[in-house]
C-alpha cells in the first residue's frame, strides 16, 4: 500500500523526529478531519508498505533519519518557488533549498524525487517575467537531479480568498504564454512539466498532463508494478493516487499565504502547542470516546510482473 503524508502538512519540515519516532515504533494513529472521534491505525511496515509519498518546502530536517527509510520505497515532491517572505514567510532560503534538493537527489535517486514549482500567480511583484528569470534559474541548478517538474496555477479556494484576498486568477492567456516558455526551458534542462490539475491544455506543447503523482511515477520509483484497489481522485481534475494521508490540517508553520491545507494562523499555533513529538498523533494524543480502526493492509506489488527490471538486476 501507499502512505501518503504532504496532503495536510509538512512532516519532513516541521515534524521530523514525531516521524522518526513513528517509524521506530511501527504505527501511526491519524484522525478523520471530518470526524475526529474516528481514528485510522497504519502499520508503518515495509512488509506492508510499499511506497511512502513525502511533499514538502523543506525535507532538510529528515536527512538525518533517512537510514529509517531504506526499506521503504519513496516519491518525494519538494516545492521551490519564487517567492520572498511577504508571501512564504517561513520557508527556508530558496538557494539552500536547492543544494538540499541535490543532497536528497542523490540519496533517493532521480527517479524518486521531483520538483514542484507551484502555484503560480502573478502579481505586480511577481511578473511573468520574473517567473521565467527565476524558473530558469532554479532549472539549470536541478539539471541531472529530478527529470520531473510539477507546476499549477493558483485555486481560489474560500480560505486562499479569506488569507490572500489580493491576489488573482491567472488569466487563460497567461497560462498559456506561461506554460509554453516554462515548458521550453524544462526541456532545456531535462525536465517535463506535469501540470498538476490544468486538465491539457499544455499538452499541445509538451506537457505531460496524466498526472503528478500517478501510479506509473510510483511504480518507477520503486522499480515494481503495482496492483491497487480503484480510488475516487480528490477531486475532479485530478488524476493522482491520493490516500491514507498521516497528516493533520491546521499544523503546517510555513504559514504561506495561498496555503488551502491551514484555515487560521491562530489554529495553526494551537495545535503546534499541542503536539508532541512522542504520541503516536500528530496532534494531541488518544481521548476519550476515540473509536480506533486498525486499517487493514497488504502489500500491493505484484509478486508475478516486474516490469522495471532489467537483466542484472538494475532497474530501469
Amino acid at each position: 500500500m501507499i502512505i501518503n503524508t504532504g496532503q495536510r502538512t509538512d512532516i519532513p519540515a516541521f515534524y521530523s523526529e514525531w516521524f522518526r519516532n513513528r517509524l521506530l515504533e511501527g504505527f501511526v494513529c491519524v484522525r478523520n478531519p471530518f470526524n475526529p472521534k474516528q481514528v485510522s491505525r497504519y502499520r508503518l511496515d515495509p512488509a506492508c508498505v510499499d511506497v511512502i509519498g513525502f511533499c514538502t518546502k523543506n525535507p532538510e530536517p529528515m536527512l538525518p533519519h533517512m537510514d529509517l527509510l531504506r526499506n521503504y520505497g519513496q516519491y518525494w515532491y519538494v516545492t521551490i518557488t519564487p517567492y520572498g517572505r511577504d508571501i512564504e514567510p517561513n520557508v527556508p532560503d530558496k538557494h539552500h533549498l536547492l543544494e538540499v534538493f541535490q543532497r536528497l537527489s542523490n540519496t533517493v535517486g532521480r527517479q524518486s524525487i521531483g520538483w514542484r514549482y507551484d502555484p503560480i500567480f502573478i502579481s505586480e511583484r511577481y511578473t511573468k517575467e520574473y517567473h521565467l528569470k527565476a524558473f530558469r534559474r532554479m532549472a539549470e541548478t536541478l539539471c541531472g537531479y529530478t527529470d520531473t517538474v510539477v507546476i499549477s496555477f493558483i485555486d481560489l479556494y474560500q480560505k486562499v480568498r479569506r488569507n490572500f484576498p489580493e491576489v488573482r486568477e491567472v488569466l487563460r492567456e497567461d497560462r498559456i504564454a506561461l506554460g509554453k516558455s516554462i515548458i521550453e526551458i524544462a526541456r532545456e534542462n531535462g525536465l517535463t512539466v506535469r501540470p498538476c490539475a490544468e486538465g491539457d491544455e499544455l499538452a499541445v506543447f509538451g506537457a505531460d498532463c496524466s498526472g503528478c503523482m500517478t501510479i506509473p511515477m510510483y511504480e518507477r520509483a520503486i522499480g515494481e508494478k503495482l496492483i491497487v484497489p480503484k480510488r475516487k481522485p480528490a477531486r475532479e481534475a485530478c488524476a493522482c493516487y491520493l490516500a491514507c494521508d498521516i497528516g493533520a490540517y491546521d499544523t503546517c508553520l510555513h504559514l504561506c499565504r495561498y496555503c488551502y491545507a491551514n484555515n487560521d494562523p491562530v489554529r495553526v499555533m494551537e495545535n503546534r502547542r499541542r503536539h508532541d513529538p512522542a504520541s503516536p498523533f500528530l496532534i494531541g494524543t488518544y481521548e476519550e470516546g476515540d473509536v480506533i480502526r486498525d486499517v487493514p493492509q497488504k502489500s500491493w506489488i505484484d509478486p508475478q510482473l516486474d516490469l522495471f527490471r532489467i537483466p542484472g538486476g538494475e532497474s530501469l
